[in-house]
């Protein structure tokens, strides 16, 4: 998928045939529905195409039968003439300003923003379109970048920009926009031979100032914790166009767990999207409960929610294989969990000099 003109077309287009939908059933004498798939864990299935997580066979109606129904289709009815109304004098939204937006929209005014956010991404299930083909982004922007990689970026005024990323940018590295696709960014070139993907901005700066990018032929790529639907896409564009083998390195707990299973087989919120996010090659190298105990790492004992967290994984199918459940059960049994910046008990170079090394080697990068 692109974000293109042609793209934003295809998007307006459907979701004309939303509203029409709505407006044909209304003239017949029916009670409006719209199916959607459940977004559940128990509705995830391994798409062995893509090999990814996606949504199951199985549905739900939103019907207006029930006054709960009634408003949401109301306020789909009442976002659609937003989207469509901004597609025609070419802006663009965030998701907070479609949420207050939509005080001026009466009975149909959003209770919180998840209610809002929900339903942009249920049109992008139902009409199989990005929410950026809306032109409706995030709040938040996407990661930090450091590598010896060139791109070339479009800018608000339609000027195309060299940028290295590298040579051409300060101490936080090059920052990703919520828009990734070719029509904003081209990657144009890298001597790179892997991309790290990297929890948090401690370890994010580490690897920067021990210049772990140049000694070791790597893009570091900041998740800032959970990461943002651009940053996904970002890193899937490098291992794709650029054929480079991509790593995760997080904290060892279920949270963190979870940010790589977002990277790797997609996240249960945007499955429907999976295919367009998701990196099925990427491996992880972050904190597990093995190093806690091989490495003697300092640890932070697991609260009930971690607990309650892990035990949830293990019946997780993102993580439903030998490794992910010897893992979980370990630190289950342990009740310990640790942090990247834990490897600086060592010395402040040992997670560059020894850790990584050690574990980009098993997992055959190095």
């Amino acid at each position: 998928m692109k974000n293109d003109e042609g793209h934003t077309a295809i998007a307006r287009q459907k979701l004309i045939e939303i509203a029409e939908s709505v407006y044909d059933q209304l003239e017949g004498g029916d009670i409006p529905k719209m199916v959607l798939p459940l977004r559940t864990k128990a509705n995830i299935r391994f798409d062995s195409k893509s090999n990814v997580w996606k949504y199951g066979r199985a549905t739900g109606i939103r019907s207006a039968k029930k006054a709960v129904g009634a408003y949401m289709l109301l306020r789909t009815v009442y976002m659609l003439e937003f989207i469509d109304q901004m597609i025609k004098e070419a802006k663009s939204s965030t998701l907070r300003e479609m949420y207050y937006i939509s005080e001026g929209w009466g009975k149909a005014k959003f209770n919180s923003q998840d209610e809002s956010d929900k339903l942009a991404e249920d049109l992008e299930i139902i009409t199989k379109c990005l929410r950026e083909d809306f032109k409706l982004r995030p709040e938040e922007d996407g990661a930090r970048v450091i590598g010896n990689m060139t791109v070339e970026e479009t800018d608000r005024k339609g000027k195309k920009k060299k940028i290295n990323c590298r040579d051409d940018v300060g101490d936080s590295g090059y920052s990703i926009p919520y828009n990734v696709e070719e029509d904003k960014i081209r990657l144009l070139s890298s001597d790179a031979d892997f991309v790290i993907a990297i929890e948090t901005g401690g370890m994010f700066d580490r690897l920067v100032e021990n210049g772990f990018d140049e000694k070791f032929r790597a893009i570091l790529v900041h998740l800032k914790g959970q990461p943002a639907r651009s940053t996904r896409r970002f890193i899937k564009r490098l291992n794709e166009e650029l054929h480079l083998p991509v790593v995760t390195f997080t904290d060892g707990d279920p949270w963190s767990f979870r940010i790589h299973a977002s990277i790797a087989y997609g996240a249960i919120k945007t499955a429907h999207i999976s295919e367009y996010l998701a990196t099925p090659t990427a491996e992880f190298i972050g904190i597990t409960a093995s190093d806690i105990l091989n490495y003697d790492l300092p640890t932070d004992k697991l609260s009930d929610v971690d607990v309650k967290a892990l035990e949830a994984e293990l019946t997780d199918p993102r993580f439903n294989d030998p490794f992910w459940k010897s893992e979980i059960e370990t630190m289950l049994e342990n009740r310990k969990k640790a942090e990247q910046q834990a490897l600086a008990k060592y010395g402040l170079d040992y997670v560059t000099d020894t850790y990584l090394p050690e574990k980009l080697t098993q997992a055959g990068i190095l």
